[in-house]
């Protein structure tokens, strides 16, 4: 859609008031904006307010981007879709993370830690080993920057379901390779969006590690939290206690499960697992207890290790059962989070050893955004709001069962 006379007078009018470098970036944004907007229209087969008979969606408000070029920062509107998803050609959907492998590789070639591996990508990213150490460190602090203001950022409103986790890779610490944890946040906001809360590189067996990373999503805005969802990591259910008090807490049945079946033979590993499922096959909370009574006794004779482990754990695995029915599937595991830890793997495996924890960061950081983004440029979300709404009617189902101390 061009712009009509009354918007260029306009226009002029605002570069009349500006310097010469910011008139640049003005109308830059401008055509940017115009060329967005035209594409958004054929993409849709109507302008906004336009009623024609090839139209295929319906426009639903905008979201901001801010877009880095040589004219500076462009301060975009992205039309957002009632159904379906558009995302302008002009962007690039991976340009940010696709930077910070190349930034990690560069560094990792300069530290002197690099493999076969690596020299083969940089020479399939057309870099030669000659490429500078201060471009190396101007790329890094432009993708820091940008990492550090996402993970800092405000939160706003409550996140009822927090989901929490943690993929591991290889760092260089003190001139020795270690494993470092990536902490992942991922909270469920109260009309049913998903959001990357948070991020961290440390490590998980330490209380204070998860105390810190939990304070620090609080001190930005986490509220409302009313179930965590994890694996049984040492050091976080104490964490959970402190800092999310009165929340409780689901043990991961997936991580559970596999735990459990490190006890059992090989060969009775899926009969074990199958019995331990009609657990969660109940239809009530009832239920669910009821059968969690009877799974634990029928495996008391045949394994008793398991039914030891069930009894522990009873409420940690059943926490799920105090909400409402419709979002069981969706909360008693951290399968929410599986996808976003394979797109870290994917990326980070390439690298293979990082220089440092902040490199790893890094890389770990711009992967989160792209996938923040994403979420935010979806109209699908984790629960309808409908559903949430859920949460704030009054159930006959059992209570939430207090949090044990670690």
């Amino acid at each position: 859609m061009a712009l009509d006379q009354s918007a260029l007078l306009e226009l002029l009018g605002e570069l009349k008031l500006t310097d010469v470098s910011d008139r640049i970036r003005k109308a830059t944004e401008t055509l940017y904006q115009e060329l967005i907007d035209a594409e958004a229209a054929a993409f849709i087969g109507a302008a906004p307010y336009e009623r024609t008979s090839e139209r295929r969606a319906v426009r639903n408000g905008t979201r901001p981007r801010v877009l880095e070029t040589t004219a500076g920062q462009l301060e975009l509107k992205i039309p957002k879709l009632r159904t379906g998803s558009f995302f302008p050609s002009l962007l690039e959907r991976r340009r940010r993370v696709d930077q910070a492998l190349f930034a990690v590789v560069m560094e990792a070639y300069l530290h002197g830690v690099s493999t076969r591996k690596v020299d083969d990508l940089v020479k399939a990213l057309g870099a030669d080993t000659g490429i500078s150490k201060s471009e190396v460190s101007r790329i890094c602090a432009d993708l820091d920057e940008e990492v550090a203001a996402f993970r800092d950022r405000p939160l706003q409103g409550a996140y009822p379901y927090v989901f929490l986790d943690a993929t591991y890779c290889k760092a260089r610490v003190n001139h020795r390779v270690v494993s470092q944890a990536v902490v992942v946040a991922v909270g469920i906001a109260s009309d049913g969006r998903r959001e990357v809360l948070g991020f961290e590189v440390g490590d998980t067996e330490s209380q204070a590690f998860w105390t810190e990373f939990l304070r620090t999503l609080k001190a930005r805005g986490l509220s409302g939290v009313q179930l965590a969802i994890s694996d049984a990591h040492t050091g976080l259910i104490a964490a959970i206690q402190t800092v999310f008090q009165g929340a409780a807490w689901q043990r991961c049945r997936v991580h559970f499960l596999r735990n459990v079946l490190a006890q059992v033979p090989k060969a009775a590993g899926q009969m074990v697992a199958s019995i331990i499922r009609t657990i969660f096959a109940q239809p009530d909370a009832e239920h669910v207890m009821a059968q969690l009574g009877e799974v634990t006794r029928m495996l008391e004779r045949s394994h008793p290790k398991v039914a030891a482990m069930l009894e522990e754990a009873r409420d940690d695995i059943t926490a799920f059962a105090a909400f409402p029915q419709a979002h069981w599937r969706q909360i008693w595991s951290t399968n929410p989070l599986e996808r976003v830890n394979k797109e870290i793997k994917r990326r980070t495996d390439v690298v293979g050893v990082f220089p440092n924890p902040a490199a790893l960061l890094r890389l770990a950081g711009a992967v989160l955004v792209e996938q923040h983004d994403e979420w935010d440029a979806s109209d699908r979300r984790y629960f309808s709001e409908q559903s949430m709404k859920l949460l704030t009617e009054p159930t006959e189902e059992v209570a939430i069962p207090e949090l044990k101390a670690a």
